[in-house]
């Protein structure tokens, strides 16, 4: 990235190439992809909603764009359930300044809130990953930040999904909600570890108290718009064959179904 824009230097002298690159060059391309199936009822999902608001206009999250090395990241916004919802998807809006970001959270703000039927990680994250392939933007980090309450039950499988993803160096990052007895056995911040999050410093943060979304919410995006290293107590991806079974979602789906 920086090499294009040394080349661009080298080739012409203009400072309005010059400019033009700069423009494209942040720090993250950043995509939030909110879970909104009806496993969590339209309180749990009004406060979901209002963590990432607030989250969003919180001084701690425009100092860590403005920590970063370009001072600017990109942000996007969809929610999702058994299929990416219509509607629901924010595009691409630069995030340099506090005005920005409240710019961003207040467009959200103003999204109807609704639930669906199903689980679709996978779904998630292929509309993640095309929505970063298609960005004007050139990003050091490429991020998806899934946020969920239950394991993939629709749709493809969520590890070969996810595994596309990587492929195009893409990082894929976990928010577990965990206010209900998990569906996933091992519990779903190890399903999130196993199956879903991935690339480098990829992590998954559980939520286990409604009150705590909001604090997690701001620190996740602080985390990830910072680069940093996710402290010892957040899972990180497991290496090798994971020990959950990653279609544990679709097998429970099929028994309810054969019922």
């Amino acid at each position: 990235m920086f090499t294009t824009l040394a080349v661009l230097i080298g080739l012409s002298g203009l400072p309005s190439t010059v400019a033009q690159a700069s423009e494209v060059e942040v720090d993250v391309e950043l995509v939030l992809a909110v879970d909104t199936s009806r496993s969590m009822d339209y309180e749990e999902v009004r406060i979901q909603r209002e963590g990432y608001i607030e989250a969003l206009k919180h001084k701690e999250f425009i100092d860590a764009v403005k920590g970063g090395l370009t001072g600017r990241i990109v942000i996007s916004y969809f929610e999702w359930a058994g299929y990416v919802v219509p509607g629901s998807v924010i595009e691409w809006q630069a995030i340099e300044t506090q005005q920005d970001a409240l710019d961003f959270a207040n467009k959200l703000e103003a999204r109807p809130i609704s639930t669906q039927r199903r689980t679709s990680i996978s779904a998630a994250i292929a509309q993640g990953a095309t929505m970063i392939v298609s960005s004007p933007y050139d990003g050091i980090r490429k991020v998806i930040d899934v946020s969920g309450d239950g394991p993939n039950n629709s749709g493809d499988p969520v590890m070969s999904t996810r595994d596309k993803a990587l492929g195009v160096g893409i990082v894929i990052n976990g928010l577990a909600i965990m206010l209900r007895p998990a569906e996933a056995p091992s519990g779903l911040d190890k399903y999130y570890a196993d199956c879903v999050i991935g690339g480098p410093g990829s992590f998954v943060l559980p939520v286990r108290k409604i009150e705590d979304f909001a604090v997690a919410v701001r620190r996740k995006l602080v985390m990830e718009i910072s680069g940093l290293t996710p402290p010892a107590e957040i899972q990180k991806i497991a290496d090798g064959i994971p020990a959950t079974d990653c279609m544990i979602g679709e097998k429970q789906w099929q028994d309810l179904f054969n019922r």
